[in-house]
């Protein structure tokens, strides 16, 4: 982690909203943030100065709210934990956010609102490397710079993995295929995350924080479309274990398969499907991913940029993979009706749905 220098004044705020806001990391990284961003561009620290206040009052307006656990009742009707629990494994596929308690959308409008904080961050922070908007030569970047930009990045992408496992959880409370028992365990984990702001990805979700890290460190390579060179480069990432087990065991389905696939190579089944076909036709053997973009009349997005990783590169992807497999089970068509962090995820469920302390 970047150490502050010696002569920052310590929070521009009062301490008692830092506190309240930040663990005691995500302060050490934000003041070494305005510090050095204040140095080159005062009207940026500024800035992000006033976003911290922002965070903080969005911060206030969640813990405002009641624990969704603690029973209470309106127009006659009482509510609780249980009643909450049965509400959750019976949403409509279709209802969206308006479906869920107060709270919890606060808590992923919070989510989504740190996320942007670190964005802002960020792109102040590299600004100072490149003199982008300074009006000024660009700077040498040095070392610190290097790596404090280095850990705002991991900052944010740990929050987007945050988002990523609530979606994930939320999906599968929206599905009818769902067991009864998966959603129970479901519901149970995203109350839990909804009445805790604090909690992370790394606090409940361990293996799938694992399989995000390292997937956003894979360079695929695309060459015959195996995957054995980006499953290769996923185990050198020091993804879990029990990831690349899963994705290797003997009686995996074929829909779990192709789910993987998906993850490897940033695409859907249906883009492999054409890349696959067009290789065929054209008696190409191996090909690379400016060829695949043409084929596929789109950008192909590059999750690792020479060990710079792109967390926002990795949520489009999900959003990707999730938006097909939904239109699947809509239309009927063939293909997995679940990511490859669905399959993971619902296995895990299954062998804590009988220990309630075991994380998934």
């Amino acid at each position: 982690m970047t150490m502050l220098p010696s002569n920052l004044t310590m929070w521009p705020l009062a301490s008692e909203d830092a506190a309240f806001t930040f663990n005691p990391r995500e302060l050490q990284l934000i003041n070494a943030a305005i510090a050095t961003v204040q140095a080159s561009s005062p009207q940026d620290a500024r800035t992000l100065t006033g976003l911290v206040q922002q965070l903080a009052d969005t911060r206030k307006l969640v813990e405002s709210c009641r624990p969704l656990r603690e029973p209470t009742a309106l127009g006659h009707e009482a509510r609780n934990a249980d009643t909450l629990i049965k509400h959750l494994i019976t949403l409509d596929g279709l209802s969206g956010d308006l479906s869920l308690p107060l709270k919890a959308t606060l808590s992923r409008t919070y989510l989504v609102s740190k996320i942007m904080f670190l964005r802002a961050f960020l792109k102040a922070t590299k600004a100072t490397t490149d003199g982008v908007g300074v009006g000024v030569a660009p700077a040498d970047p040095s070392a610190s710079t290097t790596r404090l930009c280095f850990d705002l990045r991991e900052e944010l992408a740990e929050s987007i993995y945050t988002l990523l496992a609530e979606e994930l959880l939320l999906a599968l409370l929206r599905k009818p295929s769902t067991l009864p028992r998966i959603k129970l365990r479901a519901a149970q984990q995203l109350i839990a995350v909804w009445d805790d702001a604090t909690l992370e990805v790394r606090d409940f979700a361990p293996m799938l924080e694992s399989a995000w890290h390292a997937r956003n460190r894979v360079q695929a390579a695309y060459g015959t479309l195996l995957g054995t060179s980006e499953a290769v480069q996923l185990a050198c990432a020091d993804c879990d274990p029990h990831v690349i087990e899963f994705f290797s065991r003997r009686e995996m389905s074929t829909d779990e398969a192709s789910a993987f696939e998906e993850f490897l190579f940033n695409m859907t089944s249906e883009e492999l499907t054409v890349l696959r076909r067009a290789m065929t036709s054209q008696n190409v053997s191996a090909i690379s991913p400016a060829w695949a973009a043409g084929v596929l009349g789109r950008q192909i997005e590059e999750l690792e940029h020479s060990h710079e990783i792109d967390p926002m590169a990795l949520y489009r992807s999900y959003q990707r993979r999730q938006l097909a497999a939904d239109f699947r089970i809509m239309s009927g068509t063939p293909g997995p009706r679940r990511t490859a962090e669905a399959y993971l995820i619902v296995d895990r469920l299954e062998a804590a749905a009988g220990d309630a302390r075991l994380a998934i």
